[in-house]
């Protein structure tokens, strides 16, 4: 790939330069024509640095906002605005195929109808299309689940407030609650949304009043009690090529990878659960991101299942553990000229072969007024403690939390023991790093 000269730049876009890119230093791992090429549907720098140190061509597909760092980086990059449904939508997938990519890998949740919109052109499978919605529309996804034989809790869809005041009511008259009896909490849920955006708990009805007009149409489920988890599964030919379980310390606080050896004790049902999924929703490449719940008397349920990276930055918590690039990962199980052997030498073996336990946690203010950053004495003398991604406040009001709200950043950590690692990742709720 040529490099541009920082002088033929205009001055704004030349600021966007990174010097440490692969692409600037002229550094990039040489492509192989005889391997796919690939285009990265939405933004992760991340990704891209991972598509430069890999022998696939590449693309990225991405809002115009981010044309100025592609040009002033040597990046190769179609703008595309994600948001609009038009009847110029197709334009994407012949403007791709006429590039000759083979194959469109979705990189957050809004692209993955998107990619199986491009992939159904690309590769000639007109059902792609069909099973990206799958992926995104939660109320179909828990229908084809339920089709497959797989156990999820009751659910229903919600167009306004009334819809989940009788849910609620039928939920709790399910489980023979008598008058006086606290209710059995309920989750709500946007439709097509990633994590705990747009996810609520309620416990009374008179929190139904709290969600928003335009959070509707909402997907509502009854509460499962169990200990609650994640799985990160790379696919090759209908296989599971590796499969990680992410243990959840609090949901939407903290994660680590791998589990426990309680949690890990699980892994062949988890598996059985895993192939299952794939022959119902008919997944033949790609990664997977499902949610699990194990009950007290052992029953597993399924939650909901992704077709993109996670959040809380899991692959970046993989790669510390594991050493392998999951970016890269993706890209060598969606490339339909991947052979089984490259697939297969590529994957470490699943628990024995981590170096050690990478962990996460989520900061969300614990004040109502902040006016700094500081860091707490346990959190950075901690020899677990790698790092973090918390900037000074903008304001000193924080706002109110809106369902399970939004961290305010990430502090990374990374150790041998998991039972410290679980420990160490509760302890940080306690702990105040805006004050």
């Amino acid at each position: 790939m040529s490099i541009s000269s920082e002088k033929q730049m205009p001055e704004a876009v030349a600021a966007w330069r990174d010097p440490e890119m692969d692409s600037v230093k002229g550094t990039e791992t040489p492509k192989d024509p005889n391997k796919g090429y690939i285009a990265l549907l939405g933004w992760s720098i991340n990704a891209i640095k991972a598509a430069q140190k890999f022998d696939r061509r590449y693309i990225v597909v991405a809002p115009e906002w981010a044309a100025d760092f592609c040009t002033a980086n040597n990046i190769p990059f179609i703008s595309w605005d994600f948001i609009r449904l038009n009847d110029r939508s197709m334009e994407i997938a012949e403007r791709l195929k006429e590039e000759g990519v083979d194959v469109a890998i979705p990189l957050f949740e809004e692209t993955v109808e998107w990619s199986g919109a491009i992939n159904s052109v690309l590769l000639d499978s007109p059902r792609m299309f069909g099973q990206s919605i799958l992926f995104r529309d939660k109320a179909l996804m828990k229908r084809r689940a339920q089709l497959g034989g797989i156990r999820v809790g009751i659910f229903e869809e919600a167009h306004e407030k009334e819809d989940i005041v009788r849910f609620m009511k039928r939920v709790n008259q399910t489980l023979l609650k008598l008058d006086g009896d606290p209710d059995d909490p309920i989750h709500v849920k946007a439709f097509d949304k990633a994590g705990c955006l747009g996810h609520r708990m309620i416990r009374t009805i008179e929190e139904i009043d709290n969600i928003p007009d335009d959070e509707y149409p909402l997907l509502m489920e009854s509460h499962l009690s169990g200990w609650e988890f994640a799985v990160e599964a790379w696919i090759h030919d209908g296989k599971i090529q590796f499969l990680n379980i992410s243990e959840y310390v609090t949901l939407g606080y903290s994660v680590f990878v791998p589990a426990t050896a309680e949690l890990e004790s699980w892994r062949n049902a988890i598996t059985k659960q895993i192939e299952l999924l794939i022959k119902t929703f008919d997944i033949q490449f790609g990664l997977i991101h499902p949610e699990y719940f194990v009950t007290a008397d052992g029953e597993m349920y399924f939650g909901e299942v992704a077709y993109r990276p996670p959040g809380f930055k899991a692959f970046e918590l993989i790669e510390k553990a594991y050493g392998f690039n999951a970016y890269q990962a993706s890209m060598l199980v969606f490339d339909p000229k991947s052979s089984k052997e490259e697939v297969a030498a590529f994957f470490p073996k699943e628990v024995v072969d981590a170096k050690g336990y990478a962990g996460c946690f989520g900061v969300y203010p614990r004040r109502r007024v902040v006016s700094k950053l500081e860091m707490p004495e346990e959190t950075i003398n901690h020899p677990y403690f790698e790092s973090h991604e918390l900037v000074a406040p903008a304001e000193e009001t924080v706002p109110d939390r809106s369902a399970f709200g939004t961290h305010w950043g990430l502090i990374f950590f990374f150790g041998d023991d998991p039972i410290k690692m679980r420990d160490l990742l509760k302890a940080q709720e306690d702990l105040d790093f805006y004050v």
